[in-house]
C-alpha cells in the first residue's frame, strides 16, 4: 500500500457542475428517440483534507442536467465528513447509505435521476480510491482480494440468482490465468466496435466517408441507428453493409422506438443485412417484451442487446432470468457505479451471457473501459461474442482520454477512473454561464 493509500483522506467538500456540449448542432449522437442531444454531464469533484481529489460524472443529453445536479447536492451531505478509508472498509454499507436514505429513497428507489446522481458520486469515490492506490481503476479491481470485492456489492434483492458465495466462487475461479489475461490486454487491448459512422442525422455522404475512414483505420464492427423510417433503414443498412462487406460485423440500434410486434416485424425486414443484434428494440422497462422479441428473432440469428437504460441490478436479474437478452450492455453511469456493475457482470457470467458495454456520450468510453477490462481479466475470462462500444466524440476534454489502437481499447495507465475533465473545458462549457453557452444563447 502506498503512503498516499495509508492516509485517511477525509472528505471536506463535494462540488457538482452542469457541463454541456452543443453536439446537436452537427447531429452527433442523433437516433430515433434522441434526435438532437447535447451531450452533457453532471460533473462531480470530491475534495479531501489530504489534497487528493476524486472526479466523477454521470451522462445526460442536455436539458434536465440541472435536476441531476440538484440530486447530487442532496446526496453530498451523506458524503462530506466521511473518510475514504471509512468508506472502502464498508463499501456495501456506504452504497446503502446513498441508495437507502429513509426519505430520499422515495425518489427511486435505485432508479432514475437519484440513481444517476448516486452513480456520479460513487464514480468520484472510486476514482479517489484508485488515485490513493496510484492505480488505474481496472488495475485496482484486478488486484483486489475477491473477498473485499464481494464486500463492495449490495446483494439485496438478487440472492435468488447470485449469493455472496456464488460471487466469491466466480471470482476465485477467475484467479487462474489472470496474469496471462492481464498481459494479453496490455499487449492487444480490448476489442471495440464503432457507432460513430451512422448516427441517424448523418447524410449518406457522411456515412460513406466515415465508413471508408473507419475501415482504413482497422474497424471491423459497426453499429447503425434505425427506427425512424423502415424504407430509410433498409437503404442505410444496405449502404453500410455494402461498404463494410459480408464478413464484418453489423449491429442495429432502435433506441426504444417500437412496440413489441412492430419490433419483430421491422427487424425481420432488416434481417437480410445479417445484423448480430437489435439494441433496445422497445421500452427499456419491458422485460417480457424483450423476451418475446428475443424468442421471435432467434430463428433469424439476431440477438437482443439492452441495458444502457436498465435501472438497476434487479432489472438485469429479471432480464437474465427471462432469457430476454443475448448481450448485456452495462453503463458506467446509469446504475450505481462500479458497485452495482460488479453485481451485473457477475450475474451475466453466471447466466453465460456476454457483456458488451454501452459507451459514447461524455466520458462513458473513458469510464467503461475499466469495467470491461476487469470483466475479461477477473470475471469472464472470455472474449467470445464480446466487444465494447466506442464513439469518437469529446475525448479531447479529458486529462486522460481514451486511447484506441487497431480498433481496441488500450488499457489506461494513469491512476484513477479516467473521468477528470480539463478545467478549461469545464469552464467554457458550464451551463449557462460558460463562454460556449453565452454565445449560443445570445444568438
Amino acid at each position: 500500500m502506498t503512503n498516499c493509500a495509508k492516509m485517511q483522506h477525509g472528505i471536506v467538500n463535494v462540488t457538482v457542475r452542469d457541463v454541456r456540449f452543443p453536439t446537436s448542432l452537427e447531429q452527433h449522437g442523433s437516433d430515433a428517440m434522441h434526435t438532437d442531444p447535447d451531450y452533457s454531464a453532471a460533473y462531480v469533484v470530491i475534495d479531501t483534507d489530504s489534497g487528493l481529489k476524486g472526479f466523477g460524472l454521470t451522462f445526460t443529453c442536455g436539458k434536465g442536467t440541472e435536476i441531476v445536479v440538484c440530486a447530487v447536492k442532496a446526496l453530498s451531505g451523506l458524503v462530506v465528513g466521511k473518510s475514504l478509508q471509512e468508506i472502502v472498509s464498508d463499501f456495501r454499507g456506504f452504497y446503502r447509505l446513498l441508495t437507502s436514505d429513509s426519505q430520499m429513497r422515495w425518489l427511486g428507489p435505485e432508479k432514475g435521476v437519484i440513481q444517476l446522481a448516486t452513480a456520479a458520486v460513487l464514480n468520484a469515490v472510486w476514482d479517489l480510491w484508485a488515485r490513493a492506490e496510484s492505480k488505474p481503476l481496472w488495475k485496482l479491481l484486478v488486484d483486489m482480494d475477491p473477498k473485499q470485492m464481494v464486500s463492495c456489492i449490495d446483494f439485496r434483492y438478487i440472492t435468488d440468482v447470485l449469493t455472496e458465495k456464488d460471487a466469491l466462487d466466480i471470482l476465485m475461479r477467475a484467479q487462474e490465468g489472470k496474469q496471462l489475461r492481464e498481459d494479453q490486454m496490455l499487449r492487444e487491448g480490448y476489442p471495440a466496435y464503432t457507432t460513430s459512422c451512422a448516427w441517424l442525422g448523418y447524410s449518406d455522404q457522411q456515412l460513406r466517408q466515415l465508413c471508408t475512414d473507419a475501415l482504413r483505420s482497422g474497424w471491423t464492427k459497426f453499429k447503425v441507428k434505425v427506427g425512424a423510417d423502415l424504407e430509410d433503414d433498409i437503404r442505410r443498412c444496405r449502404l453500410i453493409r455494402e461498404m463494410i462487406g459480408p464478413d464484418n460485423t453489423l449491429m442495429i440500434d432502435a433506441n426504444q422506438r417500437w412496440d413489441v410486434a412492430e419490433a419483430i416485424s421491422w427487424v425481420s425486414s432488416l434481417a437480410q443485412f445479417k445484423p448480430l443484434w437489435i439494441e433496445e428494440p422497445t421500452s427499456p422497462d419491458d422485460i417480457l417484451g424483450h423476451a418475446a422479441i428475443s424468442k421471435a428473432l432467434a430463428p433469424l440469428g439476431i440477438g437482443v442487446a439492452t441495458g444502457e437504460q436498465c435501472h438497476n441490478r434487479v432489472m438485469f436479474k429479471q432480464f437474465l432470468q427471462a432469457s430476454a437478452l443475448q448481450f448485456v450492455q452495462i453503463d458506467s453511469c446509469r446504475v450505481g457505479s462500479v458497485n452495482e456493475n460488479l453485481a451485473v457482470m457477475l450475474m451475466a457470467h453466471k447466466f453465460q451471457v456476454p457483456v458488451c458495454p454501452h459507451s459514447g456520450g461524455v466520458g462513458l468510453c473513458e469510464l467503461v473501459q475499466h469495467l470491461i477490462l476487469f470483466d475479461f481479466i477477473g470475471v469472464s475470462a472470455s472474449l467470445s461474442g464480446r466487444m465494447c462500444e466506442y464513439v469518437d466524440h469529446l475525448h479531447e476534454h479529458f486529462t486522460s482520454p481514451v486511447v484506441i489502437r487497431d480498433a481496441h481499447y488500450v488499457p489506461p495507465k494513469d491512476p484513477g477512473y479516467s473521468c477528470e475533465m480539463l478545467e478549461s473545458s469545464v469552464q467554457r462549457h458550464e451551463y449557462p454561464e460558460g463562454d460556449v453557452w453565452k454565445q449560443l444563447l445570445n444568438k
